[in-house]
């Protein structure tokens, strides 16, 4: 709960919880991704995985790329952006806990 808070009280941008969960399969999953892989690993259609990338490719959190060999197919790439947000995100649940052991 206190990772949550400390995010919202942040200046970082708000992502739903559909947004975090595809950044995350994208940068703890390895690839390559395609929008219909994450929509079926989310169970999920492509229309809503592609409203999501819409929000984290505008952020630079990921980036879309056409698969040169099959243009029916994206790929879903991690950016340094991305990678920065993450590491961002999990010093804030490393700071949350270590002040709840201090508690």
């Amino acid at each position: 709960m206190g990772t949550l808070i400390g995010y919202v009280q942040s200046a970082r941008p708000d992502l739903t919880n559909r947004q975090m969960a595809l950044l995350l399969v994208v940068y703890l999953t390895d690839g390559p991704h395609t929008v219909r892989g994450l929509a079926a690993k989310l169970k999920v259609s492509k229309p809503v995985v592609t409203r999501a990338l819409n929000t984290l490719g505008a952020l630079g959190y990921l980036r879309r790329q056409k698969d040169e060999s099959d243009l029916r197919n994206i790929f879903v790439e991690r950016t340094a952006q991305g990678t920065a947000f993450l590491d961002e995100f999990s010093e804030l649940i490393d700071r949350t806990e270590a002040k709840g052991a201090r508690h």
